[in-house]
């Protein structure tokens, strides 16, 4: 069960995004320890990233981040639970663009959860940063991460090849975006 945050939106009645804090990084730790070999199919942290110290450092960077006005992240909070977590990172004020991340746990995986979240995530950078360009990579094979970003409105801009090495394998990345003049 998740204690109150100071900072919470809401997406609908079963999802909340809440900033990060650092009373989250024994749940996440024991979120990642138990998804590790799912989450590092397509994640290069995941083996570097398993403590609750580690996720203390990772929820301090984020917050002074957030405080700089580089980034976003929130706790993915599903029925009142810790799944995963989302991000709005590298926010380009003068470019007017931002990079959507995210992870889920797999027995949430299918519900539509990220779906809904990217949808709000998306709205957000438009309304409250003011921004143009939503963008969202997704390793080529991860056909899930990138249904995400097509059920969004996203449209794929490109590949990029050798674009990330995770474990022993180089990904290639698929780039998808979304303008806020693609809005209706």
């Amino acid at each position: 069960m998740v204690a109150e945050n100071l900072f919470t939106l809401h997406v609908d009645d079963e999802i909340e995004l809440a900033l990060l804090e650092e009373s989250f990084a024994r749940e996440y730790s024991e979120l990642v320890y138990t998804q590790l070999d799912y989450l590092s199919q397509w994640l290069t942290w995941p083996p570097y990233c398993q403590s609750e110290q580690d996720f203390r450092l990772f929820i301090q960077r984020s917050l002074e981040d957030y405080a700089e006005g580089k980034s976003l992240t929130c706790a993915i909070i599903y029925q009142n639970k810790i799944v995963g977590n989302c991000s709005l990172n590298d926010i380009n004020h003068d470019l007017k663009r931002v990079k959507i991340g995210y992870w889920l746990s797999q027995e949430h995986t299918g519900k539509g959860i990220m779906t809904r979240i990217v949808r709000k995530l998306i709205d957000l950078a438009f309304t409250k940063y003011q921004l143009e360009k939503v963008e969202l990579s997704a390793a080529v094979d991860n056909w899930s991460s990138r249904a995400v970003a097509e059920r969004s409105g996203m449209i794929l801009e490109g590949v990029i090849s050798n674009s990330e090495k995770v474990g022993e394998h180089i990904l290639d990345h698929a780039i998808y975006a979304i303008h806020r003049s693609d809005q209706s």
